[in-house]
């Protein structure tokens, strides 16, 4: 009976980082489309994209997960420039237009 409830639980954690992953790339396009409205470009494909995914500490020392999205912008219609958003938890930590 244990290695159902182990398989329960396997799969318990594994909707959580999916649902949890739903929502901070919800965050991630919300701070690149605040980001490109800022700087008066358009964001493209209303999307961003999971670039790097690893573990680090935030101020207070607590191990977070930090996420790194790429996004693509365009300034003039026809061209397509890179973007980023760094989150640290639930926290932006910032959003860059690369040009």
């Amino acid at each position: 009976m244990s290695s159902e409830w182990l398989l329960l639980a396997g799969l318990a954690a594994l909707a959580w980082f999916w649902w949890d992953s739903l929502q901070k790339r919800e965050l991630a396009v919300r701070a690149a489309r605040a980001e490109c409205e800022r700087a008066s470009v358009q964001f493209l494909d209303d999307s961003v994209a999971l670039s790097r995914m690893r573990l680090r500490r935030d101020g207070n020392q607590r191990a977070r997960l930090y996420r790194e999205y790429s996004f693509d912008y365009s300034s003039i219609g026809d061209d397509r420039q890179p973007g980023r958003v760094y989150l640290l938890g639930e926290k932006v930590l910032s959003a860059n237009l690369i040009a």
